[in-house]
């Protein structure tokens, strides 16, 4: 598998070539608070981004990098919600894995 598997190309105006993730939607929960989740990245890590909207501050997000669970980027969640969050990912993370070798859920031959 080569980068372009997991990465799109895009270009600016001047010409400059820029990579992005693809991410596919996995589950939403509480009502507002969307997880979606990259392709496996050439490195073995999977992202797992997590985001809310909220009135005051526009979104309120955070990155998971499984398998270590790895948080980074965490903005506006309490820590009773990253509590939650936690145990979610937890408790999906072999599904996660198993849809970003495959395109995402709706490309998983097994569901």
């Amino acid at each position: 598998m080569g980068v372009e598997r997991h990465l799109e190309t895009w270009y600016t105006v001047d010409g400059e070539r820029m990579w992005y993730v693809v991410m596919y939607p996995f589950l939403q929960i509480d009502g507002d608070t969307e997880i979606v989740h990259s392709d496996m990245l050439p490195n073995g890590e999977v992202k797992v981004y997590i985001e809310k909207p909220d009135a005051k501050d526009g979104f309120h997000h955070a990155t998971c990098f499984l398998p270590r669970y790895r948080w980074e980027d965490i903005y506006g969640f309490t820590d009773q919600e990253m509590s939650r969050f936690q145990e979610v990912v937890e408790s999906t993370a072999h599904l996660i894995i198993e849809f970003s070798q495959q395109g995402g859920f709706d490309h998983a031959a097994s569901f």
